[in-house]
């Protein structure tokens, strides 16, 4: 298999949870041999004259910063090849929804990844009826995404 496709990577790092499925998402991409992760958009790493604001939390108030990262991050949207969306059912994300509407936008294949012990739960309606597939996180390391398929998430919709 060959590392031909791109990825935007949609996931939360707030708290311990959605950092913990960022991380393991991030592993399995890295042992994914479809995926050439290195020229993929990872939004923390492409934060605005990189500035990172965990380490800098008042950028979170800087207009410039805020506006900079916004249009990067739909950039990165527009010249990935998949939308990658790290989904915890219990956390809804308004900003992954909003990543993931512009990405449905711009007719991006959209995976919602889903850490093992919450797949099945329900997830939100306009989150599940953009995805095109939704998979474990233990899944993620073997997905083709030169092969990307239609399937149906195995679980309930709010």
């Amino acid at each position: 298999m060959t590392k031909t496709k791109t990825v935007y990577f949609g996931a939360g790092w707030f708290n311990e949870k959605q950092n913990n499925a960022y991380q393991a998402a991030m592993k399995a991409l890295t042992a994914n041999p479809t995926i050439d992760l290195e020229n993929s958009y990872i939004p923390l790493d492409h934060q605005y004259k990189g500035i990172n604001v965990e380490e800098h939390p008042e950028y979170l108030h800087d207009r410039e910063w805020a506006t900079a990262t916004y249009h990067g991050d739909l950039i990165g949207i527009k010249s990935s090849d998949i939308m990658i969306g790290v989904y915890l059912p219990e956390e809804e994300d308004v900003g992954l929804g909003m990543e993931l509407g512009y990405a449905l936008s711009q007719g991006k294949y959209i995976l919602l990844v889903i850490p093992d012990e919450d797949y099945g739960k329900a997830i939100n309606l306009m989150s599940w009826g953009v995805c095109d597939s939704a998979i474990k996180i233990s899944e993620l390391k073997d997905f083709d995404f030169n092969k990307p398929q239609f399937n149906f998430y195995n679980g309930a919709v709010y």
